[in-house]
């Protein structure tokens, strides 16, 4: 009976059924590495694990700049793919932080990375505030403070906003309030904050948002890649430079969903189309082996087009936003295509890591990785009251 009953579920099971299952699994793995490594304070990450670089970061607010920026990814990690009791414990404990700990100071002179905790801390603290659980009526008091705060990072971001529009996390030629220096993707990042923080009611500042949007536009060259840094006359520079397209792979992601979700509420004047999203992925598969060399290295930018271990998971997950984007019966290829790249890097204790710099890589890797499973596999209810044993993926 046993036998029979396994056959006839795989006959009836759609194709895919086994890739989905394996990358539930994962999600599951993801999360509960996350649930298990979650600090007393609610956050996620910390300082006590010296890594390579921390003589020359050796300021301690860097480094909770970094923890606010992770905490609200294991926040968002959390909302993502579905609240179990205790993933609702965790996400409470991850908002709280937040609340009291997401405006942070400017570390020093050229170290802006503040502007990380301030920009994920909007877009996890945004995230909250529009979900179900905090807008229950016995979670007002929570949802006040989420609020309060989501303000405060809106102004802070207002008066970090730089000449050219954007924003970056460096500011190493003048150093100034506000700096000079400014990004595509950081500043994407924080459209996509703003963009969820206006329907709230926060104070989103509607021209400042134009004209950051405005920014990554002028960003965008003709082959569909993106700037790394905001120039007055974009260009992709030398044949292996890291503005050609194989060495925007994950810019792409971020910036083409910044500017679709924009235009959407008629923020952009260049407006990105359907056919733009799918080029854009089509590039983040067809080259996904630039950003596989980069997995790992301890080195900023020492790999083909100047790829960077850590722009992995940054760039699944913005892959996988984009993928939600699309008409449900184009999804599941693309997804199908995620969980693999994700998957093949998971550790057997279900945890993820892109750049080993300090204690923060895991974390935030795992949390990004964690989002960019559940986001591809779309909502299932069940997931959150099941455990399951991380699989070896090696």
């Amino acid at each position: 009976m046993i036998a029979f009953g396994l056959a006839a579920a795989l006959l009836i099971a759609p194709a895919q059924e086994p890739e989905r299952a394996r990358a539930e699994t994962g999600l599951r793995a993801s999360l509960d590495w996350l649930l298990e490594h979650q600090n007393q304070d609610g956050s996620w990450g910390h300082w006590t694990q010296p890594g390579p670089y921390d003589g020359y970061w050796s300021n301690l607010e860097t480094h909770l700049s970094w923890q606010v920026a992770t905490t609200a990814l294991g926040a968002m990690a959390m909302m993502d793919a579905g609240l179990g009791e205790r993933e609702t414990a965790a996400l409470d404990r991850a908002v709280d932080f937040l609340a009291r700990e997401a405006d942070v100071k400017r570390p020093s002179d050229w170290d802006t990375d503040h502007v990380w905790g301030w920009a994920y801390g909007l877009c996890g603290l945004a995230q909250a505030a529009g979900h179900e659980r905090y807008r229950a009526e016995e979670q007002k008091a929570r949802a006040h403070t989420i609020a309060m705060m989501g303000g405060r990072l809106l102004r802070r971001l207002d008066s970090y906003q730089t000449p050219s529009g954007g924003w970056a996390y460096y500011d190493t030629e003048v150093t100034a309030v506000p700096p000079m220096w400014a990004t595509s993707f950081t500043t994407a990042v924080v459209v996509l904050g703003m963009l969820d923080a206006q329907p709230l009611g926060w104070p989103v500042d509607a021209k400042r948002l134009r004209i950051a949007v405005r920014t990554v536009e002028g960003c965008r060259l003709p082959n569909g890649a993106y700037s790394y840094n905001v120039k007055a006359i974009p260009s992709p520079g030398s044949l292996d430079n890291i503005d050609q397209v194989k060495g925007s792979l994950s810019r792409i992601q971020s910036c083409n969903l910044a500017l679709w979700l924009a235009g959407n509420k008629g923020y952009a004047g260049l407006q990105i189309a359907e056919s733009d999203l799918v080029t854009g992925l089509d590039a983040f598969f067809r080259d996904h082996r630039f950003l596989d060399v980069a997995y790992g290295r301890p080195h900023p930018h020492e790999a083909y087009y100047y790829n960077s271990g850590y722009f992995y998971f940054f760039g699944h997950y913005y892959a996988a936003r984009v993928i939600e984007q699309l008409p449900e019966d184009k999804r599941e290829a693309y997804a199908q295509r995620l969980w693999r790249h994700v998957l093949k890097t998971q550790d057997r204790d279900g945890s993820s890591e892109d750049f080993k710099m300090n204690s923060f890589g895991r974390p935030y890797s795992t949390a990004f990785a964690a989002s960019a499973l559940a986001r591809s596999l779309g909502p299932n209810p069940e997931r959150s009251v099941s455990k399951a044993a991380a699989p070896d993926h090696r």
